[in-house]
C-alpha cells in the first residue's frame, strides 16, 4: 500500500466560453502531460441565468471525449446528426466526437434560477481519432449508488468501484469517475491503481488528503512544521487537487464533510496538436480539420 502524496493544489480560475457562460476552470489549454488522458475540467456552476443562459451554440469537436455531468437545473443538446436530448439532474452524457460532429449545448437553470454541473475532456488515441461519432446518455437512476457503513456516498459514472460498474462503457482509456461524498469528521480511503494518473475535484465542504510526505496536504491552508493547519470551512471550495504516484488516496472530511469528483485513467502518451474542441496528433491533422470546417466537409457520414 502506497498513499499518493499531494503533487500540487490548484484553485480553479474564472472564464467565460460559448455565447457568454461564466465558469470556473480546473485545468485545460495548457500542458496535458500530468493529466493525460484527460484535457479540461470545467465547473459550470451558476446561480445567475443572465451569465449562463446564452449556452454553447453549434460548434465542433473531433479526437476527444466529451463528458457533461448535471447536478442542478438542465441542459438540452443537438448535434448535426439529429440528436436531440435533454440532461437532468444527476444525468450524465459521455459523447465520443471521434471523426467530428458540430453539436450545441443549452443550459436552463431550476426553478431558483442555479445551474450546476461539470464537463470533462478524454483525449482519444491516434487509433480512435476518426473512430464513428457516439452518445452514451446515461439518466440518474441508471448510476448505481455505493452507501459505506459510515455514511460515506460514492456515484460510480464509470470503472469499477466498491462491487458496483458504472454504467458508461467501452471509454479508450478506461478512466474511472467518481462522485464521493465523506460525513463530517470520517477518515476514508479509495483505491488507485498506480498506472493511472488521478486528481479530485472538490466541490462542497472542506477536507485534507493525508500524504506520503506529511500528515496532511491540506486543501484550503498550507502546513506550518508538519501539522495540519484548522482548515476554513468554505462551501464550495472549487479546488484541483492532482496527486503523485501511489495506489490510493485517504481524506479527511472537515466539519461540513467534503464532496468531490474523483477521476483517475491510463495515460495515452501520444503527442497533442490542440485547436479548441479539434485535438489531434499532429499539426498536419489539425490543419486539415480547419479546412475542412471552411469547406463544408468536417461532417463525415
Amino acid at each position: 500500500m502506497s498513499i499518493r502524496p499531494v503533487k500540487k493544489i490548484i484553485e480553479s480560475k474564472p472564464t467565460m466560453e460559448g455565447a457568454g457562460v461564466h465558469l470556473r476552470r480546473a485545468f485545460g489549454f495548457g500542458d496535458t502531460m500530468e493529466f493525460d488522458p484527460f484535457l479540461l475540467l470545467d465547473d459550470f456552476r451558476n446561480d445567475n441565468p443572465e451569465q449562463y443562459k446564452a449556452g454553447f451554440p453549434w460548434h465542433p469537436h473531433r479526437g476527444i471525449e466529451t463528458i457533461t455531468y448535471v447536478l442542478a437545473g438542465e441542459v438540452e443538446h443537438g448535434d448535426s446528426l439529429g440528436n436531440r436530448g435533454l440532461m437532468g439532474p444527476g444525468d450524465v452524457q459521455w459523447m465520443t466526437a471521434g471523426r467530428g460532429i458540430m453539436h450545441q449545448e443549452m443550459p436552463k437553470g431550476d426553478a431558483q434560477g442555479r445551474m450546476h454541473g461539470f464537463q470533462l475532456w478524454a483525449n482519444l488515441p491516434k487509433s480512435l481519432k476518426m473512430t464513428e461519432p457516439r452518445y452514451q446518455d446515461i439518466k440518474a437512476a441508471e448510476i448505481p449508488e455505493v452507501i459505506d457503513d459510515d455514511g460515506t456516498k460514492v456515484r460510480v459514472i464509470t470503472g469499477d468501484f466498491w462491487g458496483k460498474r458504472g454504467p458508461v462503457e467501452g471509454v479508450a482509456a478506461d478512466p474511472r469517475y467518481l462522485d464521493i461524498s465523506v460525513p463530517p469528521g470520517k477518515r476514508k480511503t479509495f483505491k488507485v491503481e498506480v498506472d493511472r494518473h488521478a486528481f479530485a475535484y472538490i466541490f462542497a465542504g472542506s477536507g485534507a488528503f493525508v500524504s506520503a510526505s506529511a500528515p496532511f496536504g491540506v486543501l484550503t491552508e498550507k502546513e506550518v512544521n508538519g501539522q495540519e493547519i484548522k482548515l476554513r470551512e468554505q462551501t464550495g471550495n472549487r479546488s484541483l487537487v492532482v496527486f503523485d504516484s501511489g495506489d490510493e488516496v485517504t481524506i479527511q472530511a472537515g466539519e461540513q464533510g467534503i464532496r468531490f469528483l474523483l477521476v483517475s485513467g491510463k495515460p495515452i502518451e501520444e503527442p497533442v496538436a490542440w485547436h479548441g474542441p479539434i485535438v489531434m496528433n499532429t499539426q498536419a491533422e489539425l490543419n486539415q480539420a480547419v479546412s475542412e470546417l471552411r469547406s463544408g466537409t468536417f461532417i463525415k457520414q
